[in-house]
């Protein structure tokens, strides 16, 4: 069995239950992949900063969780500008079938079981 792939997850704290969504996928047992977050509700320091960026780089990828909630998250987007410092694989998802939230630099793709496990397989 191929080895397991590490994805982090970015997403605004109010779609907490969305993001609990996307793990239980990892609990599949034909699934080689773990999702790991550093959610938070206090403010950000750099404590918090340094973790997350060893986070973001153990990990294989990124994928991010967009909503209308994202725009106004700033742990949200300095998640994904770490995990684009860090040079990561990023792949949006869109949190709800109705939200169709777009984020600059951020291709985003229908939640659909094709879209996420096309880019687990491709890290």
């Amino acid at each position: 069995m191929a080895d397991k792939k590490v994805v982090f997850v970015a997403f605004a704290i109010e779609d907490e239950r969305q993001r609990d969504f996307l793990k239980g996928q990892s609990l599949h047992p034909r699934q080689p992949f773990e999702f790991i977050d550093m959610s938070v509700k206090q403010a950000y320091d750099s404590e918090w900063k340094e973790k997350v960026r060893t986070r973001i780089r153990r990990s294989d990828g990124v994928i991010v969780l967009v909503s209308k909630n994202s725009l106004n998250s700033s742990g949200q987007k300095w998640e994904i500008e770490c995990a684009k410092e860090e040079k990561k694989k990023i792949r949006g998802i869109w949190a709800y079938k109705d939200d169709r939230t777009t984020l600059s630099g951020v291709t985003t793709y229908e939640w659909s079981d094709d879209n996420i496990n096309s880019f687990i397989d491709s890290l």
